[in-house]
């Protein structure tokens, strides 16, 4: 809980700062277009802190968040209800996590690797589809789901925020949770425990890949084209945002509360710069220095004990 009071704190140091040095920064359009901007930001995190719970790190959401969204495009584009086009996208989402599940889970290959070679094979894979093209020509229905900006700017708020109630609900009270937290803690201590990690792992990289796919959905509604190169540098905001809420790098601990702090920190930092009159590309710099720091922390901190398997 203490690094997640500490990034609260410089969440809260950061608005007071704000109020007196940039008073119009708490304008409610400007409050508003913050939010719904970073609400897909925050379902992807939301996978995102599943995964480094489980003590894996997953670098090729950027490509399925990318994927995903063409998807939905094109669904939308072939006369599927705005609806249905939605599930396509989360279900891509899915399919494409699976894969990382099964090459991770199933044959034990680093999820680093994994997710890197996913991450360039999956990016360029869309590209050679199509071709650079973004998906254009859309029916009016899609973007903001047809019920216009004010009532598709209210949907996609209330997706993310209800996507964040039920995970931070099932984080404390659910079962598959306390196994996810226990595995991520010991994989071998787990294991003789009788959790099985790969079930685990596999249904971690799923998770993913479908939260990855409604925040592909959630963030290409609010256009009338589809972008095809979507989600480029998605999984630094992503792994920057969980670690710099409280997780630990090497997995066991996050909360998602930490995660929704994260967010809005990283959220309200990129405003502030510009407000301050320092270049944007500082955002990415400082991104980097928190997920550095993070893994500074945690390899000072107390290092976890391994249970040595009986024969």
């Amino acid at each position: 809980m203490r690094r997640e009071k500490s990034t609260g704190a410089a969440l809260l140091v950061l608005l007071l700062v704000l109020a007196f040095a940039a008073p119009e920064f708490f304008r409610l359009s400007n409050l508003r277009e913050l939010l719904v901007n970073n609400a897909a930001m925050l379902v992807v995190a939301i996978g995102m802190t599943l995964v480094i719970l489980a003590g894996h790190i997953d670098i090729s959401i950027g490509s399925q968040f990318a994927i995903a969204s063409v998807m939905t495009g094109v669904l939308a584009k072939e006369g599927l209800p705005m609806p249905a086009a939605a599930m396509g996208g989360v279900i891509t989402g899915g399919l494409l996590g699976s894969i990382n599940g099964v090459l991770v889970a199933g044959l034990g290959i680093p999820s680093i690797v994994v997710t890197l070679a996913t991450m360039i094979g999956l990016r360029n894979g869309l590209r050679w589809v199509t071709e650079g093209r973004w998906v254009q020509d859309l029916p009016a229905s899609f973007q903001w789901a047809g019920l216009g900006q004010t009532g598709g700017e209210a949907l996609i708020l209330f997706v993310a925020i209800a996507v964040f109630a039920a995970f931070a609900w099932a984080s404390v009270n659910l079962q598959a949770m306390r196994l996810l937290y226990a595995t991520g803690s010991n994989p071998e201590a787990a294991r003789l425990a009788g959790i099985r990690p790969p079930r685990v792992f596999f249904a971690v990289f799923v998770s993913m890949g479908m939260l990855t796919g409604l925040a592909a959905v959630l963030n290409a509604m609010r256009f009338s084209e589809v972008q095809g190169n979507a989600g480029v540098g998605l999984e630094m905001q992503a792994i920057a945002a969980v670690v710099v809420g409280g997780a630990s790098i090497t997995g066991g601990r996050a909360t998602m509360i930490g995660t929704l702090l994260g967010v809005l920190l990283l959220a309200v930092i990129g405003p502030a710069l510009t407000f301050a009159g320092v270049s944007a590309f500082w955002e990415k710099a400082i991104q980097g220095s928190i997920i550095l720091a993070a893994v500074l922390m945690d390899a000072r901190g107390p290092r976890r004990v391994h249970v040595a398997a009986t024969p």
